[in-house]
C-alpha cells in the first residue's frame, strides 16, 4: 500500500505573517469628532463601516454617502453604543473605518504633489504631537509623513482629531525600520535633515543652502530624541536658534517651525 505524501508544514515565520496580514486586514478604527468624521465621510479613499449619531451631530454633518445609514442614538446613551474611550470629545459623531492606504513610498517621494518635502518621526507616540504634526505637514505642503511601524503612533481617533481633517489628505507611512528608509530616501536624492537641540548648524542658515533640493526632516521623541543610528543615518543635524540659553519647543511645535523654514527656502 502506498502511502500519501505529507504535506509539508508551513515554517513558523511564514504563519505569523500570513496572521498579521489577516489581523491587519480585520482592523478597524473610530474616528470621532464632527470635523474628523465630516472629513472622513467626504473622503472616496476612506472604507466607512458604521456611523453613530445624536440627531443633532446628523444635521450638522450634512450629506452622508448613500450606501451609509447612520445609527441615531440619544445623547445620553450614546457613550454605550459607540466603542470610544470615556475622553474623547466625540460631539455626538463617531466613525467606523478601515485605516487608509497610501501610495508607496517611492511614489510619493518622488512623484507626489508639491515640493519634495518629508518628515521622518523617530519614536513620538503621542497621537496628539503626530496628528498636529500632519496638520502642520498639510499646511506646508508635505509630501508624506512618515514613522516606524513599531514604537509611534497608530491611526487613532485621538491622533485624527487633532489633526481637524488632515489625517484624510496627509499621507502617513508607517515602515519596518526608519533608518533604511532614510538611506532608501538619500539614494533618490534626498537631503536627510535631523531637528535636535544639540545640532551644530542653525536651521534657516543651513536651509537657505539647499534651496531648490529634495529635504526629508527627522524629528525625535521629547526627551530621548533621536535614536543613535537615526542620528548616524542623518546627513546633517540641524538645530533651532533659540533667543535665550533655556525653554525648548515641544516635537509637534518644532515640526511646524521647520516645516515653515523649509517651505520658504
Amino acid at each position: 500500500m502506498t502511502e500519501k505524501p505529507q504535506k509539508s508544514k508551513k515554517p513558523t515565520w511564514v504563519i505569523d505573517k500570513e496572521r498579521a496580514r489577516r489581523a491587519a486586514a480585520a482592523e478597524t478604527v473610530w474616528l470621532f469628532g464632527l470635523h474628523a468624521v465630516r472629513d472622513a465621510l467626504a473622503n472616496p479613499k476612506r472604507e466607512k463601516l458604521r456611523l453613530v449619531v445624536t440627531r443633532n451631530a446628523l444635521d450638522r454633518l450634512g450629506s452622508l454617502p448613500q450606501d451609509l445609514a447612520p445609527e441615531i442614538v440619544d445623547a445620553r446613551t450614546f457613550d454605550r453604543t459607540a466603542p470610544l474611550s470615556p475622553e474623547s470629545v466625540h460631539q455626538g459623531a463617531a466613525l467606523e473605518v478601515k485605516p487608509l492606504k497610501w501610495d508607496s513610498l517611492a511614489d510619493l517621494a518622488l512623484s507626489g504633489p508639491g515640493r519634495p518635502l518629508l518628515v521622518a518621526l523617530d519614536r513620538v507616540t503621542d497621537p496628539h504631537n503626530v496628528g498636529a504634526i500632519l496638520r502642520s505637514a498639510e499646511v506646508f505642503g508635505a509630501r508624506a509623513v512618515i514613522a516606524p511601524a513599531r514604537h509611534s503612533a497608530p491611526e487613532t481617533g485621538a491622533l485624527a482629531k487633532t489633526a481637524s481633517g488632515a489625517l484624510e489628505r496627509q499621507p502617513y507611512l508607517r515602515v519596518t525600520n526608519l533608518a533604511d528608509t532614510l538611506i532608501e530616501l538619500q539614494s533618490m536624492g534626498y537631503t536627510v535633515l535631523g531637528l535636535d537641540g544639540t545640532g551644530d548648524e542653525p536651521m534657516p542658515e543651513a536651509l537657505r543652502e539647499l534651496s531648490g533640493r529634495a529635504i526629508c526632516i527627522v524629528l525625535g521623541a521629547e526627551g530621548p530624541g533621536l535614536r543613535e543610528r537615526t542620528r548616524e543615518t542623518c546627513d546633517r543635524i540641524l538645530r533651532i536658534p533659540f533667543a535665550a540659553d533655556f525653554g525648548s519647543l515641544n516635537v509637534s511645535n518644532a515640526a511646524a517651525v521647520a516645516l515653515y523654514a523649509a517651505s520658504q527656502s
